[in-house]
């Protein structure tokens, strides 16, 4: 039969029929339950109690059970009998469920919320000894979440170091806790132990030198609280891991003796950080703390005093701290040396700035002096460090201290320095020293022995061996010597010196000259000539110019035109591989020898040497030269066949110049046919577009009027229109005179009218028929009309020697016959008129 307490209802009868046949089927159960889910909650319970009696271990029947449980007594007092009931009921189920951590997490939240402070702390114990290790990540959470919300400090911090062995890599959230606890001595002791770890990863992101920051701000502000760790030697021992924070770290270490009232300790620490940081940006740290400091302490008395009145004892120590604070702000810019110092003590600038910051006091100038040249390594120098040496042998100088000096500048020459100039600099500083105070013999002395061949040759830049055994093929100290010679030696001494610079071929083209200089100011010329020729034979172009330019202008004032075969063998080796670039120079002075001593056929030839050798940018320049001297020498017609050559040889540009010109000048003699050649051969290197208009109409018309027209058939409009529409220029201007042409083999202009007549769409061309070439009124002729041309350059020189057609014969026999005038007949020019069209918008005249 079926048990009267679980009966309740007929509905029911089947799901009892069911569990009495499957009274260990779940399912069953389940489905009984979910049908009971709307009746009475004790029914229900009771239904939970019967199914886990027979399926105590089920746990989908104890987690649902207990859920129900728990939604039931929801919103109740915490006082509630039925609370304990449920916790009673979780017990219960603990018995079967104890390794299943959800029912251990929602029988500890339900006790959180009951806020069953003790119960609730020993069932988390009981959970975590109950589950496996493994499963202890899913307590701790709620249980540290539980600690950290009363304020039960003790209680959280044995639970968290019981969680740290666990997961020691949360040390930063145990660390957060102690801090906001007030438990600083224990989380400075957590800190520095993550920090020492190097295996340790922050959570957080976070660095190591930032854990080590934070560890150094925690103890340095914190010293009363903080008891359990050394300071000073945390601090200094991250002083020598973390060498790009040294200011950071010793303002740590100060601020923590600060806070502890050991101010004069905090002094000393402000005084060695000072002294040993290397870099700028960690000494203005420690500088702006260490000011700050000190001008805390002078407000701090001064408040003090005015609290409690002042005695003299309280005068004397705030005048005192006044004192230590200016000098402090005055010692600035030479700590700040000493920082640039020690961050490169081979600096030399920086050594010369100590000295001038000790300005006025000669011990600590000559104690700065000694200590840079024993520290700085002139090969690692950066700077000249034999201006150190220098400087302090001037410095005895200037005290007139002079034997000091000399001891000074011993020790200098002796100095291994990495370049050869260095150590000739300072022979000849040395020297001149002894100058400034008249000891000329010693001075000759010094640089005498500094240019003295040592026991072992070595060359220049032989960086292998010291710069004593070099310093003998130094060119300054050298040329020093040459001049004191000059001035206080013989002539022979000088000599001898000029000679060993040669000899070891170190001499520059300036040594040269002033040799020959020299030896011309003491009348031996020869001997001079011969320096010259000395120096040639060192030197290459293009040093040797100077050379050349000198002897050969010296070698003219001194024998003019006495040893001329010998001054032309000199040109000739002169311009013997001379470089287009100097080769002006020396032919304009080879043609002035032959114009004022030679002759004058071989000045012409020099100048037309000249006309190849030079640049071509000096072409121009150069045929204008030898135009104007053939003029003055031969005459003008002398310069026809120039005119030719430069006209053939010139870039356009400076051609067409030479056309003009070159027609200028047969106009001016009357050669009217030659002029017109040449400007008929220009047109052709003219192009109105981007040449600049050589030739106006003005030109040609002054030039037709006088002559005349040379043939007949040309239409000044046609032509005009001709050009116009050819090269896309219209002309503007209007022209009443007309085009005045040249008949010759040079263009087929008939040609040339009837191409462009059948080119043209309007029917501007009328005329079959037209002369040679084209002027555009704006002052160019045009190229692209002489289609038909074939004119070379070498033409010109052809037409420049043909007779002048227009020249009138004078016959003897028209005079024979009694001389009776004889008026030409005329003649008659064809012309034809020109559409209107093709001056457009012109009015008529």
């Amino acid at each position: 039969c079926l048990p009267s307490a679980g009966l309740q209802e007929e509905e029911d009868l089947p799901y009892e029929e069911e569990i009495i046949r499957n009274p260990y089927s779940v399912k069953c159960w389940m489905r009984y339950i979910e049908h009971k889910q709307s009746g009475p909650k004790s029914v229900l319970n009771m239904v939970y109690e019967r199914a886990l009696k027979e399926l105590p271990g089920s746990y989908k029947l104890w987690y649902n059970y207990l859920r129900e449980r728990r939604k039931q007594v929801k919103g109740k007092c915490v006082t509630d009998l039925s609370f304990e009931e449920v916790n009673n009921c979780h017990e219960r189920a603990l018995v079967f469920m104890h390794k299943m951590p959800r029912i251990w997490l929602d029988y500890c939240q339900f006790l959180v919320d009951q806020c069953k402070i003790t119960r609730s702390r020993r069932t988390f114990d009981r959970a975590l000894r109950a589950l496996p290790v493994t499963q202890h990540f899913r307590v701790w959470p709620l249980y540290l979440r539980f600690v950290c919300r009363y304020p039960l400090p003790e209680t959280a911090v044995r639970v968290y170091r019981r969680y740290l062995k666990l997961c020691p890599e949360n040390a930063e959230e145990y660390i957060e806790y102690l801090r906001s606890v007030n438990r600083l001595d224990e989380a400075a002791v957590r800190l520095a132990a993550i920090v020492n770890d190097e295996t340790f990863v922050s959570k957080e992101g976070k660095s190591n030198y930032q854990l080590w920051h934070e560890m150094c701000d925690l103890i340095s502000q914190n010293p009363d609280k903080v008891k359990s760790l050394n300071v000073g030697a945390i601090i200094r021992g991250g002083l020598t891991r973390f060498t790009d924070q040294l200011g950071k770290l010793w303002c740590s270490l100060a601020d923590y003796y600060i806070r502890s009232g050991h101010f004069e300790k905090a002094r000393d620490m402000y005084e060695e950080s000072i002294q040993t940081v290397v870099t700028v940006r960690d000494f203005t740290q420690v500088f702006d703390s260490y000011a700050q400091f000190e001008e805390s302490m002078i407000a701090a008395k001064m408040e003090t005093n005015s609290e409690m009145g002042q005695d003299e004892e309280d005068d004397i120590d705030l005048e005192l701290r006044l004192a230590r604070f200016e000098q402090l702000i005055n010692r600035r810019p030479l700590l700040l040396n000493s920082v640039l110092l020690r961050q490169n003590p081979h600096n030399v600038h920086e050594w010369h700035k100590r000295v001038k910051l000790y300005e006025g006091k000669p011990r600590e100038i000559i104690n700065t002096y000694t200590e840079a040249v024993q520290t700085v390594d002139p090969m690692k120098a950066t700077g000249k460090p034999h201006m150190l040496w220098v400087s302090f042998a001037k410095f005895y100088e200037e005290n007139e201290q002079l034997d000091d000096a000399r001891t000074i500048f011993e020790k200098a020459t002796k100095v291994n320095y990495k370049q050869v100039d260095d150590l000739a600099s300072v022979w000849c500083e040395y020297g001149e020293m002894e100058l400034r105070h008249e000891n000329y013999d010693q001075a000759l002395r010094i640089l005498r022995k500094a240019t003295a061949i040592p026991s072992k040759k070595a060359e220049y830049f032989d960086a292998s061996e010291p710069v004593q055994n070099r310093v003998y093929k130094s060119l300054k100290v050298w040329s020093m010597l040459a001049d004191l010679e000059e001035s206080l030696g013989t002539f022979q001494s000088t000599k001898a010196v000029y000679d060993r610079i040669i000899d070891l071929r170190i001499a520059t083209p300036q040594i040269i000259i002033n040799y020959s200089m020299f030896l011309e100011e003491h009348n031996y010329f020869e001997e001079s000539f011969k320096a010259y020729e000395r120096g040639i034979a060192l030197f290459k172009w293009p040093n040797v110019y100077d050379i050349w330019n000198t002897y050969l202008t010296k070698f003219i004032d001194r024998y003019g035109g006495k040893k001329l075969e010998r001054a032309r063998d000199l040109f000739e080796q002169a311009l013997d591989g001379c470089p287009a670039k100097y080769a002006k120079t020396i032919y304009l002075l080879y043609a002035k020898l032959e114009e004022e001593y030679g002759l004058a056929r071989h000045a012409m030839a020099v100048y037309e040497r000249a006309t190849q050798a030079v640049e071509v940018g000096e072409q121009y320049e150069m045929f204008n030269i030898y135009i104007k001297r053939a003029a003055e020498i031969y005459g003008v017609t002398h310069t026809r066949s120039i005119y030719q050559k430069a006209i053939e040889v010139l870039p356009d540009e400076h051609s067409r110049e030479m056309c003009l010109r070159f027609a200028d000048m047969e106009c001016k003699l009357g050669e009217i046919d030659r002029a017109r050649a040449i400007y008929s051969y220009c047109s052709q290197i003219c192009d109105p577009r981007v040449s600049i208009f050589y030739f106006t109409w003005g030109t040609w018309r002054h030039l037709s009027v006088a002559q005349g027209p040379a043939a007949p058939g040309c239409s000044v409009p046609g032509l005009r229109a001709a050009v116009s529409q050819a090269s896309g220029l219209l002309c503007q201007a209007p022209v009443t005179q007309p085009l005045v042409s040249t008949e010759s083999s040079w263009f087929n202009v008939k040609s040339s009218l009837a191409q462009l007549k059948a080119g043209s769409q309007q029917g501007m061309w009328e005329a079959d028929g037209a002369a040679g070439w084209v002027a555009c009124p704006g002052g160019a002729l045009w190229k692209g009309l002489f289609l038909g041309s074939d004119t070379s350059r070498s033409e010109l020189a052809e037409l420049s020697k043909l007779a002048n057609p227009d020249e009138i014969d004078i016959d003897d026999d028209d005079e024979d016959e009694g001389g009776e005038d004889h008026e030409p007949d005329e003649v008659q020019l064809e012309q034809k008129s020109v559409p209107s069209a093709v001056f457009g918008g012109l009015k008529d005249d």
